[in-house]
């Protein structure tokens, strides 16, 4: 069956791309994750807060290994990508995009920093390096965010990267501690002309 408009951007946009390194400043760097890091992914997913909105704990370090060697293969399926967030070649964070379209050019940004390393504007500096990555580079056309509605801390980081609200889906997610209504934000590659009715 014909397609009546082409894909936004072809298959192995992504794969035919080494994952870079990305800097953010002061020392901050997004790499790709390594073996090396599956003590500092055990803890980060040992955090009840982590836990709380990712939905997932770790209890051994080969859990761990298989979710870091997942993301090589994710980004060879050009569905998902992860970079740990680094200081002094340590990860303190992880910023990565998730349910990547490369026929719609878009992808899901997502995040979580380390208990130690909040309340330094961390995420929300290295999601701005990622996103803008993601336009500039990759090419995508759109860049979501959702978060639960009791999360304000991921609103406010959703806030200064300047990602508008779109809504509210109700009961749209399920956590640990039940169904939660999601905040939806997004934003749209500048460079795109939006054709709205």
């Amino acid at each position: 069956m014909p397609l009546l408009v082409e894909p936004s951007l072809p298959a192995g946009s992504l794969n035919a791309l080494d994952q870079p390194s990305l800097s953010v400043g002061d020392g901050l760097v997004l790499r790709p994750w390594r073996d090396t890091d599956a003590e500092v992914v055990m803890a980060a997913f040992d955090c009840p807060d982590v836990q709380r909105w990712h939905v997932r704990r770790m209890d051994t370090r080969e859990e761990a290994l298989d979710w870091i060697g997942s993301w090589a293969a994710r980004w060879q399926d050009e569905t998902d990508a992860s970079w740990a967030i680094s200081r002094d070649d340590q990860p303190i964070g992880q910023a990565g995009l998730r349910h990547v379209s490369l026929f719609e050019g878009s992808a899901a940004l997502s995040y979580w920093v380390l208990p130690e390393a909040r309340g330094a504007g961390i995420a929300a500096r290295a999601a701005q390096v990622l996103t803008e990555w993601a336009f500039e580079t990759l090419g995508l056309h759109r860049v979501s965010l959702e978060h639960s509605t009791a999360n304000t801390a991921s609103c406010r980081v959703a806030a200064r990267l300047g990602f508008a609200v779109e809504g509210t889906s109700r009961g749209s997610a399920r956590h640990a501690d039940g169904w939660h209504d999601m905040h939806q934000h997004a934003r749209v590659r500048r460079s795109h002309t939006v054709i709205a009715e």
